[in-house]
């Protein structure tokens, strides 16, 4: 991983566990991606919900030239869950802007102006 990662956790003591996994999913959005400029992850554990108990929430930020994605609302019960759904979504991210510079992503051309009336036509 060439990136250096910025891995917080709030609310809880971090686990070798955990660190582990959010490298390894680092280094697998590297490779749909290329080269990041940053990224920062932050597992914490949320205060305590009226139907849920503590839920972890996982938020993720990675810079790209041109481009700042962000992760901020996965939440579940167990951490491993919320890291999982917090990668998938960045992944989904990744995956468009690489096809936008790919040039895969159609873009619709803008409607061209109405022809302006010749006043010397009547």
């Amino acid at each position: 991983m060439k990136t250096p990662l910025h891995l917080r956790f709030r609310g809880f003591e971090p686990s070798e566990s955990l660190t582990h996994i959010a490298v390894e999913q680092v280094r697998r959005l590297e490779a749909t991606a290329g080269e990041f400029m940053a990224c920062r992850v932050s597992i914490e554990q949320l205060q305590k919900h009226q139907h849920q108990g503590r839920p972890y929430g996982v938020s993720i930020d990675i810079t790209l030239p041109g481009y700042e994605l962000t992760v901020n609302r996965q939440q579940h019960e167990d951490v491993y869950i919320a890291i999982r759904d917090a990668f998938a979504a960045m992944h989904r991210q990744l995956e468009t802007v690489v096809e936008k510079r790919r040039g895969q992503i159609k873009f619709h051309q803008q409607a061209s102006p109405a022809p302006e009336s010749n006043p010397r036509a009547r």
